[in-house]
């Protein structure tokens, strides 16, 4: 079994800043292809960024492209995802996957273990 675990949400203003983080248990992050999925209220979930860290590759939905990055940290088996020139539609809660199917965009059915979600609101 892996779990998921993802932090760092919280609340901010437009144009600011926030640094979520996802761990892997069992095994080391670096084996699985990790998404960053998001969900705002009446919305569907939609895969805003994914990684393949063995494959050195990375994908971005163009809503979040140049605003949003990876930062692995290997020692500590965590990946970030920086996230900057935060939008009020940016506002969603956030989960993070752990999957084994690289695909771009990535789709929710290729992730197989979901963290619980972090919240992030944007107020403008």
């Amino acid at each position: 079994q892996v779990h998921v675990v993802e932090s760092g949400g919280g609340s901010v203003q437009a144009g600011g800043s926030l640094r979520l983080s996802c761990t892997t248990s069992t095994y080391p992050y670096s084996r699985y292809i990790l998404g960053w999925f998001r969900q705002a209220p009446g919305k569907e979930r939609e895969g805003v960024a994914a990684i393949h860290s063995r494959g050195g590759d990375a994908y971005y939905a163009d809503s979040v492209k140049d605003r949003f990055t990876f930062i692995q940290d290997t020692a500590k088996n965590i990946v970030y995802l920086q996230m900057n020139s935060l939008k009020p539609e940016d506002t969603a809660m956030y989960y993070c996957a752990a999957g084994s199917i690289w695909r771009r965009p990535p789709r929710e059915a290729d992730f197989g273990y979901w963290g619980q979600g972090t919240q992030v609101t944007v107020s403008s």
